[in-house]
């Protein structure tokens, strides 16, 4: 059996139906509130804060997914990631089972670094700090052969459905709204953004992948790095239909933030948008050559057919 722990969030739907299609149909799927995905699954409502209920929800399983996310909210992060992780690892050891920690990229330099695997952690922010001790922890205990385990990291998403992100937030659901899109600081500078059905395959590729464990993965994206600019005249090519935006400058952020509490929990995220973003994904690519990774063409196109069939 293979658990998803936080299965019902646009990762764990994708990877939920990767792990179906591809792998095994005896999938437990874990969340507050769980729900199925396949027809197939089990189910499993937990509270993984708690660290008998996080030992029950893992019993069992060969493999274990970590793709829990928590709202935006700092405090939130720091009171309750830890421990999750923390009673998510003790399950797993528990229970002899493999774990796949899905991560981002908070920990990183916000600045033009070239980022691999090998790159430093310099969070910038609170998240970040949060986000970097739930990497060393389990570094940690992957470095001292205690748990069998790989981290699979994937920047900034853009997707289909219910994917969160500021470019689908400021970009395909102003489309969507018929709203003025909106780029954060620069529009000039490189992206790097992953389509969020790869980063589930790619993450349900390398949980199935026993070479893969004891190590640290980058998840596929194209690339062809955009900066938004160009992202928005491709999103415009594609639409058929010229989209005007503006570039919103730190300082609306710093005013919005008195008195929006979302526009504050993204204050500590802005820095990066100021550099190019250089996200290197060569180790994957060159492990899984078979790998075909979305284009940002084909991604926009689908989120175009999507939105055209909701209306």
């Amino acid at each position: 059996m293979q658990t998803i722990l936080g299965a019902n969030g646009q990762i764990g739907e994708e990877l939920a139906r990767e792990l179906k299609k591809k792998y095994t149909s005896d999938i437990r799927i874990v969340s507050r509130n769980a729900k199925k995905v396949n027809d197939t699954d089990t189910v499993f409502s937990a509270d993984l804060s708690d660290r008998k209920k996080a030992i029950e929800a893992v019993k069992g399983s060969e493999i274990a997914y970590f793709t829990l996310g928590l709202p935006m909210d700092t405090d939130l992060w720091e009171k309750q990631f830890l421990t999750i992780l923390k009673n998510v690892i003790e399950a797993c050891k528990i229970n002899k089972t493999k774990l796949v920690f899905f991560d981002n990229t908070y920990m990183y330099p916000q600045n033009n670094e070239v980022l691999t695997e090998q790159a430093r952690f310099a969070p910038v922010g609170r998240k970040g700090i949060v986000r970097k001790k739930m990497a060393d922890m389990l570094l940690k205990e992957m470095e001292a052969g205690t748990i069998e385990a790989v981290i699979c990291r994937a920047p900034e998403f853009y997707g289909p459905g219910k994917t969160q992100s500021i470019t689908n937030s400021l970009i395909f659901n102003a489309i969507k709204e018929d709203k003025k899109l909106k780029v954060p600081l620069r529009d000039d500078k490189l992206r790097s953004l992953i389509w969020t059905p790869d980063a589930s395959q790619a993450t349900a590729l390398i949980g199935n992948t026993p070479d893969a464990y004891g190590q640290t993965w980058h998840l596929p994206v194209d690339d062809n790095k955009l900066s938004y600019k160009e992202f928005i005249a491709l999103v415009s090519q594609i639409y058929g239909k010229e989209f005007r935006y503006s570039v919103i400058p730190n300082l609306v952020f710093k005013i919005g933030s008195l008195f929006n509490k979302n526009a504050k929990e993204l204050l500590e995220l802005l820095p990066r948008y100021k550099y190019d973003n250089l996200f290197d994904d060569s180790k994957f690519r060159k492990r899984f050559p078979e790998f075909q990774v979305t284009t940002y063409r084909q991604g926009i196109e689908q989120i175009k057919k999507e939105q055209l069939a909701s209306k």
